[in-house]
């Protein structure tokens, strides 16, 4: 199967924010059962994941639960170390940065986490959780100055000036996520790494939330890397699309061609379960079943890591690992269906 895009890249920069090159970031785990001096297995959270990011771009990620765009998060921001590949940001490499180096890159790459309250200190009135980067990055600021920076951001995301004595307890969860949105804004990054931002908020709050992130973004020119498992979501937010699988990363491209011409047959899966606002065409759309559980990640098939429930399977795809080729809107990792190159 064959299909081709020819959506104009004309108006992206030439030099990426963030490039991201074979990634691979494992963990040991100890197995029930095993004894104390059996080595433990390794489980592939991240497979060789590659892809870049322009200043001013969101890139959506999506995947099954399990399938390591948490992880991936964590290691572009530094909770996670990678093992292997290349993280360039502004053509400074990341992967085995010192501990100085990353701090201060950190500045320039915030993240949003999924559960608002939980991501906030309990203890602290949301002053001093917004204030905190700021103290941290620049400890002789004077406190006014940091009271009046505080206030501004949290005019910014539609936080009341007056609530900056408040806790956490005090607001919904919608208020709880905007804290989060304003302790990342602070220090003014350039990537903001949103994880899962909207998932825990109901369908309302879900868009006032969406509709800042994006008011924010045309702004401040900021770039975001944004999470969900909400295909709806990515549809409206994301510039591009990285859909990943057991670690993998399966097919990438700009909006209109991954969601107008789906090829890889797990992205196909995954946009035939998106509900239609039409309720005729959501009856007689097909959906399209993915049989058989999971792999494991400790113990990933051989050659594709979808073939063991792809239904175009065949021997070669448990010969060769499919790698994403195509051309620079569109690119699949799929030896059975491939987006042909234009010249």
């Amino acid at each position: 199967m064959m299909t081709q895009i020819t959506n104009s890249s004309a108006s992206q920069p030439k030099t990426p924010l963030l490039k991201v090159r074979d990634v691979h970031t494992t963990f040991n785990i100890k197995q029930k059962g095993t004894y104390f001096w059996q080595k433990p297995a390794t489980l592939k959270a991240v497979n060789g994941v590659s892809f870049e990011i322009f200043a001013g771009e969101t890139l959506g990620v999506v995947g099954e639960s399990g399938c390591g765009k948490s992880t991936l998060a964590r290691t572009i921001v530094g909770l996670i170390e990678a093992n292997s590949g290349s993280i360039l940001f502004n053509e400074e490499e990341l992967v085995g940065a010192s501990k100085k180096t990353m701090r201060m890159k950190r500045k320039d790459i915030q993240m949003i986490f999924q559960d608002p309250l939980a991501s906030l200190n309990p203890r602290m009135t949301v002053g001093d959780i917004i204030a905190e980067p700021l103290r941290t990055y620049y400890p002789k600021m004077k406190k006014g100055d940091v009271q009046s920076e505080v206030r501004e951001i949290m005019k910014k995301v539609g936080l009341l000036p007056n609530q900056i004595n408040r806790y956490p307890h005090e607001f919904s969860g919608g208020q709880c996520q905007r804290i989060g949105i304003a302790r990342a804004l602070i220090l003014k990054p350039r990537i903001i790494i949103c994880d899962e931002p909207v998932s825990a908020l109901d369908v309302s709050i879900q868009a006032q939330v969406i509709n800042l992130l994006q008011d924010i973004q045309e702004e401040m020119g900021l770039a975001l890397i944004f999470i969900a498992h909400d295909l709806s979501v990515i549809k409206h937010i994301a510039d591009r699309v990285l859909v990943m699988y057991l670690g993998n990363a399966v097919e990438l491209g700009v909006n209109k061609a991954v969601y107008g011409n789906p090829t890889h047959p797990y992205t196909q899966a995954l946009m035939s379960a998106v509900p239609l606002p039409d309720p005729i065409a959501e009856r007689n759309k097909t959906i399209q079943l993915l049989e058989g559980d999971l792999p494991s990640p400790i113990n990933p098939p051989s050659g594709c890591a979808f073939r063991t429930r792809c239904p175009l399977a065949d021997e070669e795809c448990a010969q060769i690992k499919p790698v994403l080729e195509g051309n620079i809107n569109h690119r699949v990792a799929c030896l059975k269906n491939k987006v042909e190159v234009i010249s």
